[in-house]
Protein backbone atom coordinates (compact mmCIF):
# COMPACT_ATOMS: atom_id res chain seq x y z
CA UNK A 1 0.00 0.00 0.00
CA UNK A 2 1.63 3.72 -1.17
CA UNK A 3 1.65 6.17 2.21
CA UNK A 4 -0.25 8.94 1.52
CA UNK A 5 2.01 11.90 1.23
CA UNK A 6 2.03 14.56 4.46
CA UNK A 7 -0.33 17.89 3.88
CA UNK A 8 1.47 20.87 3.43
CA UNK A 9 -0.43 23.25 5.32
CA UNK A 10 -0.58 27.04 6.47
CA UNK A 11 -1.70 27.76 9.46
CA UNK A 12 -2.88 31.78 9.33
CA UNK A 13 -3.57 33.55 12.66
CA UNK A 14 -6.64 36.30 12.91
CA UNK A 15 -7.26 38.60 15.57
CA UNK A 16 -6.51 42.22 17.23
CA UNK A 17 -3.51 42.92 18.50
CA UNK A 18 -2.89 41.74 22.10
CA UNK A 19 -4.88 38.69 22.05
CA UNK A 20 -2.11 36.15 22.44
CA UNK A 21 -1.46 35.09 18.54
CA UNK A 22 2.18 35.34 18.60
CA UNK A 23 2.38 32.89 21.79
CA UNK A 24 0.09 30.98 20.31
CA UNK A 25 1.86 30.19 17.52
CA UNK A 26 5.10 29.40 18.85
CA UNK A 27 3.28 27.20 21.08
CA UNK A 28 1.65 25.21 17.97
CA UNK A 29 4.35 25.46 16.13
CA UNK A 30 7.24 23.92 19.18
CA UNK A 31 4.40 20.84 19.62
CA UNK A 32 3.77 19.95 15.56
CA UNK A 33 7.58 19.77 15.30
CA UNK A 34 7.86 17.63 18.75
CA UNK A 35 5.43 15.21 16.59
CA UNK A 36 7.46 15.05 13.72
CA UNK A 37 5.94 18.38 11.38
CA UNK A 38 8.87 20.23 10.18
CA UNK A 39 6.91 23.96 11.32
CA UNK A 40 8.37 27.17 11.08
CA UNK A 41 6.66 30.72 12.34
CA UNK A 42 6.48 33.18 10.27
CA UNK A 43 6.04 36.65 11.46
CA UNK A 44 4.69 39.26 10.09
CA UNK A 45 5.94 41.97 12.52
CA UNK A 46 9.41 40.63 11.92
CA UNK A 47 8.82 41.10 8.84
CA UNK A 48 8.05 44.59 8.69
CA UNK A 49 10.19 45.77 10.84
CA UNK A 50 13.11 44.22 9.04
CA UNK A 51 11.89 45.73 5.75
CA UNK A 52 10.16 49.23 6.72
CA UNK A 53 12.34 49.46 10.01
CA UNK A 54 11.21 49.28 13.97
CA UNK A 55 10.14 52.82 15.84
CA UNK A 56 6.63 52.73 14.19
CA UNK A 57 3.88 54.91 16.05
CA UNK A 58 0.70 53.96 16.22
CA UNK A 59 -0.56 56.50 13.33
CA UNK A 60 1.39 53.55 10.91
CA UNK A 61 -1.43 51.59 11.73
CA UNK A 62 -3.81 53.96 10.83
CA UNK A 63 -6.17 52.61 7.95
CA UNK A 64 -6.80 56.11 6.37
CA UNK A 65 -3.29 56.75 5.88
CA UNK A 66 -2.68 55.00 2.59
CA UNK A 67 1.19 54.78 2.02
CA UNK A 68 1.65 53.59 5.51
CA UNK A 69 -1.44 50.97 4.24
CA UNK A 70 0.20 49.86 1.06
CA UNK A 71 3.18 49.56 2.71
CA UNK A 72 2.28 47.14 5.29
CA UNK A 73 -0.32 44.57 2.95
CA UNK A 74 3.09 44.57 0.82
CA UNK A 75 5.24 43.43 3.42
CA UNK A 76 2.35 41.11 4.67
CA UNK A 77 2.08 38.84 1.42
CA UNK A 78 5.96 38.84 1.29
CA UNK A 79 5.41 37.13 4.15
CA UNK A 80 2.71 34.80 3.09
CA UNK A 81 5.14 34.40 -0.02
CA UNK A 82 7.82 33.22 2.29
CA UNK A 83 6.00 31.05 3.78
CA UNK A 84 4.45 29.15 1.22
CA UNK A 85 7.62 29.25 -0.41
CA UNK A 86 9.37 27.27 2.30
CA UNK A 87 6.73 25.08 3.11
CA UNK A 88 6.37 24.10 -0.50
CA UNK A 89 10.08 23.07 -0.71
CA UNK A 90 10.92 22.02 2.39
CA UNK A 91 8.19 22.18 5.08
CA UNK A 92 5.23 20.65 6.71
CA UNK A 93 3.38 23.73 8.31
CA UNK A 94 3.93 27.58 7.72
CA UNK A 95 2.33 29.37 11.26
CA UNK A 96 1.67 32.51 9.15
CA UNK A 97 1.81 35.12 12.53
CA UNK A 98 -0.45 38.41 11.57
CA UNK A 99 -3.82 40.02 12.29
CA UNK A 100 -5.63 39.19 9.01
CA UNK A 101 -8.78 41.08 10.41
CA UNK A 102 -10.44 41.98 7.13
CA UNK A 103 -12.37 39.18 5.17
CA UNK A 104 -10.27 41.10 1.93
CA UNK A 105 -7.19 40.06 3.24
CA UNK A 106 -8.37 36.34 4.10
CA UNK A 107 -9.63 35.44 0.73
CA UNK A 108 -6.09 36.76 -0.53
CA UNK A 109 -4.61 34.42 1.70
CA UNK A 110 -6.76 31.72 0.70
CA UNK A 111 -5.76 32.78 -3.56
CA UNK A 112 -2.42 32.16 -2.85
CA UNK A 113 -2.51 29.08 -0.88
CA UNK A 114 -4.75 27.58 -3.04
CA UNK A 115 -2.74 27.98 -6.27
CA UNK A 116 0.72 27.17 -4.34
CA UNK A 117 -1.78 23.65 -3.21
CA UNK A 118 -1.24 24.21 0.18
CA UNK A 119 -3.85 23.46 3.02
CA UNK A 120 -5.40 26.59 4.65
CA UNK A 121 -6.96 26.71 8.21
CA UNK A 122 -7.51 30.15 9.86
CA UNK A 123 -7.11 30.32 14.07
CA UNK A 124 -8.66 33.32 15.07
CA UNK A 125 -8.61 34.54 18.81
CA UNK A 126 -10.94 36.38 20.72
CA UNK A 127 -10.81 38.10 24.06
CA UNK A 128 -12.86 40.94 25.41
CA UNK A 129 -11.25 40.80 29.07
CA UNK A 130 -9.75 44.70 29.48
CA UNK A 131 -7.38 43.17 32.23
CA UNK A 132 -6.04 40.39 30.05
CA UNK A 133 -5.70 42.62 27.18
CA UNK A 134 -3.99 45.00 29.56
CA UNK A 135 -1.49 42.66 30.95
CA UNK A 136 -1.00 41.18 27.21
CA UNK A 137 0.39 44.86 26.24
CA UNK A 138 2.78 45.09 29.11
CA UNK A 139 4.03 41.98 29.18
CA UNK A 140 5.07 41.45 25.46
CA UNK A 141 4.18 44.28 23.21
CA UNK A 142 6.31 47.39 25.28
CA UNK A 143 9.17 44.73 24.87
CA UNK A 144 8.81 45.21 21.12
CA UNK A 145 11.79 46.91 19.24
CA UNK A 146 9.27 49.75 18.09
CA UNK A 147 8.99 50.93 22.27
CA UNK A 148 12.67 50.86 22.74
CA UNK A 149 13.78 53.79 25.18
CA UNK A 150 10.21 54.43 25.09
CA UNK A 151 8.46 55.80 28.60
CA UNK A 152 6.16 52.45 29.56
CA UNK A 153 3.23 54.77 29.95
CA UNK A 154 3.68 55.87 27.06
CA UNK A 155 4.68 53.22 25.25
CA UNK A 156 0.98 51.47 26.61
CA UNK A 157 -1.37 54.14 25.44
CA UNK A 158 0.37 54.33 21.96
CA UNK A 159 -0.60 50.37 21.80
CA UNK A 160 -3.59 50.98 22.83
CA UNK A 161 -4.78 53.59 19.83
CA UNK A 162 -2.47 50.96 16.97
CA UNK A 163 -5.24 48.59 18.77
CA UNK A 164 -8.07 50.81 17.92
CA UNK A 165 -7.05 51.67 14.23
CA UNK A 166 -7.23 47.41 13.60
CA UNK A 167 -10.78 47.53 15.21
CA UNK A 168 -12.39 49.75 12.75
CA UNK A 169 -11.35 47.74 10.31
CA UNK A 170 -12.11 43.85 12.05
CA UNK A 171 -14.41 41.54 10.79
CA UNK A 172 -14.42 38.37 12.49
CA UNK A 173 -14.16 34.64 10.73
CA UNK A 174 -17.79 33.62 9.66
CA UNK A 175 -17.80 30.01 8.29
CA UNK A 176 -16.18 31.91 4.86
CA UNK A 177 -16.38 27.99 3.91
CA UNK A 178 -13.00 27.63 5.67
CA UNK A 179 -11.20 25.39 7.76
CA UNK A 180 -11.11 27.16 10.81
CA UNK A 181 -10.85 27.60 14.85
CA UNK A 182 -11.65 29.93 17.03
CA UNK A 183 -10.30 30.66 20.55
CA UNK A 184 -12.54 32.72 22.97
CA UNK A 185 -12.07 34.66 26.30
CA UNK A 186 -13.99 36.35 27.76
CA UNK A 187 -14.36 38.53 30.39
CA UNK A 188 -14.23 36.76 34.17
CA UNK A 189 -12.19 33.44 32.85
CA UNK A 190 -15.08 32.33 30.61
CA UNK A 191 -13.65 30.38 27.59
CA UNK A 192 -15.10 28.74 24.16
CA UNK A 193 -13.47 27.19 21.46
CA UNK A 194 -14.76 26.51 18.01
CA UNK A 195 -13.89 24.16 15.24
CA UNK A 196 -14.77 24.16 11.73
CA UNK A 197 -14.18 21.74 9.12
CA UNK A 198 -10.92 20.41 10.92
CA UNK A 199 -10.20 16.63 10.27
CA UNK A 200 -6.63 16.00 9.13
CA UNK A 201 -2.95 15.64 10.63
CA UNK A 202 -1.22 18.13 11.09
CA UNK A 203 -4.50 20.99 11.35
CA UNK A 204 -6.13 18.57 13.75
CA UNK A 205 -3.56 17.93 16.45
CA UNK A 206 -2.84 21.53 16.79
CA UNK A 207 -6.38 22.67 17.23
CA UNK A 208 -6.26 19.49 19.88
CA UNK A 209 -3.36 21.20 21.40
CA UNK A 210 -5.42 24.54 21.37
CA UNK A 211 -8.12 22.69 23.33
CA UNK A 212 -6.06 23.02 26.11
CA UNK A 213 -4.65 26.35 25.57
CA UNK A 214 -3.59 28.54 28.84
CA UNK A 215 -2.65 31.93 28.34
CA UNK A 216 -0.90 32.05 31.37
CA UNK A 217 1.88 29.19 31.94
CA UNK A 218 3.25 28.50 34.97
CA UNK A 219 6.20 27.45 36.97
CA UNK A 220 7.36 24.02 36.16
CA UNK A 221 9.95 21.64 37.63
CA UNK A 222 11.49 18.77 35.48
CA UNK A 223 13.79 16.49 38.13
CA UNK A 224 14.59 12.75 38.18
CA UNK A 225 13.96 10.57 40.67
CA UNK A 226 16.47 10.14 43.03
CA UNK A 227 19.39 7.57 42.86
CA UNK A 228 18.19 3.90 42.64
CA UNK A 229 19.95 0.27 44.02
CA UNK A 230 20.22 0.08 39.85
CA UNK A 231 21.62 3.64 38.87
CA UNK A 232 24.47 2.17 41.94
CA UNK A 233 24.48 -0.92 40.05
CA UNK A 234 24.88 0.55 36.43
CA UNK A 235 21.81 -1.22 35.35
CA UNK A 236 18.98 0.03 32.93
CA UNK A 237 15.08 0.04 33.67
CA UNK A 238 13.88 -1.98 36.13
CA UNK A 239 11.62 -1.09 39.47
CA UNK A 240 14.01 -0.76 41.66
CA UNK A 241 14.06 1.27 44.98
CA UNK A 242 15.67 4.20 45.86
CA UNK A 243 19.25 4.32 47.75
CA UNK A 244 19.77 6.15 50.43
CA UNK A 245 21.67 8.73 48.80
CA UNK A 246 18.26 8.38 46.79
CA UNK A 247 16.71 8.98 49.91
CA UNK A 248 18.76 12.00 50.99
CA UNK A 249 18.16 13.76 47.85
CA UNK A 250 14.23 13.34 48.45
CA UNK A 251 14.27 15.17 51.40
CA UNK A 252 16.91 17.61 50.53
CA UNK A 253 13.77 18.15 47.11
CA UNK A 254 11.39 19.03 49.73
CA UNK A 255 13.22 21.21 51.45
CA UNK A 256 14.37 23.34 48.39
CA UNK A 257 10.82 23.13 46.84
CA UNK A 258 9.15 24.62 50.78
CA UNK A 259 11.42 27.36 50.09
CA UNK A 260 10.30 28.44 46.34
CA UNK A 261 7.54 29.85 48.23
CA UNK A 262 4.80 29.31 45.17
CA UNK A 263 2.00 27.77 46.93
CA UNK A 264 0.21 24.50 46.25
CA UNK A 265 2.35 22.71 43.85
CA UNK A 266 0.74 20.24 41.89
CA UNK A 267 3.25 16.80 41.89
CA UNK A 268 3.63 14.09 39.08
CA UNK A 269 5.24 11.17 38.91
CA UNK A 270 5.28 7.89 37.86
CA UNK A 271 4.11 4.66 38.82
CA UNK A 272 7.34 3.57 39.02
CA UNK A 273 8.80 2.99 42.75
CA UNK A 274 11.46 5.45 42.77
CA UNK A 275 9.57 8.19 41.51
CA UNK A 276 6.89 7.32 44.11
CA UNK A 277 9.24 7.12 47.03
CA UNK A 278 10.97 10.30 45.89
CA UNK A 279 7.54 11.91 45.68
CA UNK A 280 6.06 10.59 49.22
CA UNK A 281 9.81 11.73 51.11
CA UNK A 282 8.78 15.68 49.17
CA UNK A 283 4.70 15.64 48.92
CA UNK A 284 2.08 13.45 50.56
CA UNK A 285 -0.11 14.35 47.42
CA UNK A 286 0.98 13.36 44.06
CA UNK A 287 -0.50 11.78 41.19
CA UNK A 288 1.16 8.85 39.21
CA UNK A 289 1.01 8.42 35.65
CA UNK A 290 1.88 5.60 33.58
CA UNK A 291 2.72 7.99 30.90
CA UNK A 292 5.28 8.96 32.65
CA UNK A 293 7.03 5.50 33.20
CA UNK A 294 10.96 5.11 31.68
CA UNK A 295 11.38 3.75 27.87
CA UNK A 296 10.84 0.19 28.13
CA UNK A 297 14.11 -1.55 27.71
CA UNK A 298 12.22 -5.03 26.61
CA UNK A 299 14.55 -8.05 26.99
CA UNK A 300 17.40 -5.04 28.11
CA UNK A 301 15.62 -4.79 31.31
CA UNK A 302 17.93 -4.69 34.42
CA UNK A 303 21.43 -4.92 32.24
CA UNK A 304 24.39 -2.57 32.11
CA UNK A 305 25.26 -0.98 28.65
CA UNK A 306 28.58 -2.90 29.47
CA UNK A 307 26.46 -6.56 29.05
CA UNK A 308 24.29 -5.16 26.46
CA UNK A 309 27.43 -4.66 24.06
CA UNK A 310 29.04 -8.02 25.20
CA UNK A 311 25.52 -10.18 24.85
CA UNK A 312 23.49 -8.15 22.37
CA UNK A 313 25.92 -6.44 19.97
CA UNK A 314 23.45 -6.09 17.16
CA UNK A 315 21.00 -3.63 19.86
CA UNK A 316 24.47 -1.93 20.89
CA UNK A 317 24.83 -0.52 17.77
CA UNK A 318 21.35 -0.26 16.35
CA UNK A 319 20.78 2.42 19.38
CA UNK A 320 24.23 3.93 18.35
CA UNK A 321 23.05 4.54 14.87
CA UNK A 322 19.61 6.09 15.32
CA UNK A 323 18.79 6.26 19.18
CA UNK A 324 15.61 8.33 18.46
CA UNK A 325 14.22 5.34 16.32
CA UNK A 326 16.11 2.40 17.67
CA UNK A 327 13.44 0.51 19.61
CA UNK A 328 14.76 -2.24 21.94
CA UNK A 329 13.86 -5.43 21.28
CA UNK A 330 10.07 -6.15 22.84
CA UNK A 331 10.79 -2.48 24.50
CA UNK A 332 10.43 0.67 22.68
CA UNK A 333 12.30 3.52 20.99
CA UNK A 334 12.73 7.03 22.16
CA UNK A 335 9.63 8.19 19.12
CA UNK A 336 7.41 5.24 21.26
CA UNK A 337 8.04 7.43 24.27
CA UNK A 338 7.04 10.76 22.37
CA UNK A 339 4.11 9.12 21.11
CA UNK A 340 2.42 7.73 24.74
CA UNK A 341 3.62 10.77 26.14
CA UNK A 342 1.02 12.94 23.78
CA UNK A 343 -1.95 12.64 25.34
CA UNK A 344 -0.16 13.86 28.52
CA UNK A 345 0.49 17.39 26.66
CA UNK A 346 -2.66 18.48 26.76
CA UNK A 347 -3.11 18.20 30.63
CA UNK A 348 -0.22 19.53 30.98
CA UNK A 349 -1.06 22.57 29.23
CA UNK A 350 -4.61 22.62 31.33
CA UNK A 351 -2.41 22.67 34.68
CA UNK A 352 -2.45 26.03 35.88
CA UNK A 353 -1.06 25.42 39.57
CA UNK A 354 3.45 25.45 39.78
CA UNK A 355 3.81 21.88 38.95
CA UNK A 356 6.52 19.50 39.62
CA UNK A 357 7.20 16.67 37.79
CA UNK A 358 8.98 13.41 39.34
CA UNK A 359 10.16 10.93 36.51
CA UNK A 360 13.14 9.19 34.33
CA UNK A 361 16.14 10.45 32.09
CA UNK A 362 14.13 8.94 28.55
CA UNK A 363 10.90 10.65 29.61
CA UNK A 364 12.03 14.10 30.84
CA UNK A 365 14.60 14.26 28.26
CA UNK A 366 11.29 13.82 25.27
CA UNK A 367 8.90 16.30 27.81
CA UNK A 368 12.20 18.87 27.87
CA UNK A 369 12.51 18.37 24.34
CA UNK A 370 8.79 19.86 23.76
CA UNK A 371 8.52 22.66 26.08
CA UNK A 372 12.11 24.00 25.21
CA UNK A 373 11.50 23.36 21.32
CA UNK A 374 14.25 21.31 20.74
CA UNK A 375 14.00 19.54 17.63
CA UNK A 376 13.35 15.67 18.69
CA UNK A 377 15.97 14.69 17.16
CA UNK A 378 18.01 16.52 19.98
CA UNK A 379 15.40 14.41 22.66
CA UNK A 380 17.87 11.37 23.12
CA UNK A 381 21.15 13.36 24.04
CA UNK A 382 19.86 16.02 26.24
CA UNK A 383 21.39 16.43 29.68
CA UNK A 384 19.09 15.60 32.38
CA UNK A 385 21.20 14.75 35.51
CA UNK A 386 20.33 12.64 38.47
CA UNK A 387 19.76 15.47 41.88
CA UNK A 388 19.17 18.20 39.66
CA UNK A 389 15.85 20.68 39.49
CA UNK A 390 15.29 21.89 36.49
CA UNK A 391 13.06 24.77 36.67
CA UNK A 392 11.34 26.43 33.66
CA UNK A 393 9.91 29.29 34.14
CA UNK A 394 7.44 31.42 32.00
CA UNK A 395 9.15 34.27 29.83
CA UNK A 396 9.26 35.39 26.67
CA UNK A 397 9.10 33.08 23.19
CA UNK A 398 10.38 29.90 25.78
CA UNK A 399 10.89 29.08 29.46
CA UNK A 400 13.15 30.62 31.66
CA UNK A 401 15.69 28.26 32.08
CA UNK A 402 18.08 27.54 35.70
CA UNK A 403 19.37 24.66 36.94
CA UNK A 404 19.68 23.59 40.86
CA UNK A 405 22.34 20.68 41.54
CA UNK A 406 21.15 19.46 45.04
CA UNK A 407 23.74 17.22 46.37
CA UNK A 408 22.62 15.10 48.80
Amino acid sequence: MQRRPKNKTVLAMVGLPARGKSFMARKMARYLNWRGHRTRVFNVGSYRREHLGAKKDHRFFDPDQREAREARRKVALDALDAALGWVVAEGDVAVFDACNITRDRRDEIRARCRHAGVDLCFVETICDDPAVIEENIRATKLKLPDYEGLDPEDAARDFRMRIAHYRRLYQPLDDESSSFVKLMAFKGGGRRVVVNRVDEDPTLRAAQLLLSFQSRERDLWLVRHGESTHNVAGRIGGDAPLSDRGRAFAGKLGEWLAQQDKGPVEVWTSTLVRTRQTAEIVSPDHTPWRALDEIDAGVCDGMTYAEIAEQMPDVHEGRKADKLRYRYPRGESYLDVIQRLDPLIGDLERVTEPLLIIAHQAVLRALYAYLMGHPREEAPFLEIPLHTVIELAPGGHLPTERRHPLVP
